[in-house]
Order: C-alpha cells, then sequence, then structure tokens
C-alpha cells in the first residue's frame, strides 16, 4: 500500500503562526547567541517548527501549539521550542507588539 502524500498547509493562519515563531526564534537567538542571524542551531529549529506547521494535520483550525492534542515535534525540537518561548513569548511584545497580540489570540 502506498504512502499517502500530505499536502501542506499554507492557508493564512499557518502563514502568520511561521512568523511569529521565526519572529520568537530571532528573538532568542539574538540574546542568547549574539548574533544578528540566526544561528544553525537555531535555523535549524526554524526550519523544523516551518515543516511541522505545514504538516499540521488540524491546519486552518488548530490552536497553539501548547493546547493542541497531537505532539507532532521530536522530543529534542519540542524542549527546544520551549525554551525559545518560554525566553522570547514575554519579550516578543516589546518587539513586536502587533504579532503578539496575533499571537495571543489564538491560544
Amino acid at each position: 500500500m502506498p504512502k499517502q502524500k500530505r499536502v501542506l498547509n499554507n492557508g493564512p493562519k499557518i502563514q502568520r503562526e511561521k512568523e511569529i515563531v521565526e519572529k520568537m526564534i530571532k528573538i532568542y537567538c539574538h540574546r542568547k547567541h549574539h548574533t544578528d542571524e540566526l544561528c544553525g542551531e537555531c535555523e535549524d529549529l526554524k526550519n523544523y517548527a516551518h515543516k511541522r506547521l505545514s504538516l499540521c494535520p488540524f491546519g486552518e483550525e488548530k490552536t497553539a501549539c501548547s493546547n493542541c492534542s497531537v505532539h507532532c515535534y521530536q522530543p529534542v525540537y519540542r524542549e527546544k521550542i520551549k525554551m525559545v518561548m518560554r525566553y522570547a513569548g514575554p519579550r516578543i511584545f516589546l518587539y513586536h507588539p502587533i504579532y503578539s497580540i496575533k499571537h495571543l489570540r489564538n491560544k
């Protein structure tokens, strides 16, 4: 039996989530790794998060990942993204207030 090909989710809500997670990773990387551009580890995390969002089984009806019943991140990446969210979550309001409001509406 051939494996079914998943359709990528690229609707407006998924795109907004990708933008928000990218902004949060940039805040984290800039402050923790002291770089202007994303370091290799943070670039890898961003690409992984974008891929997981594109493959989210809930698509445009998704809630915040922290409230989701399906954990689609591998444990290593789940821990990394938790660290980023804990650090950048409270700070995103200072750097990107519009994105923080959009993120809070998705919860």
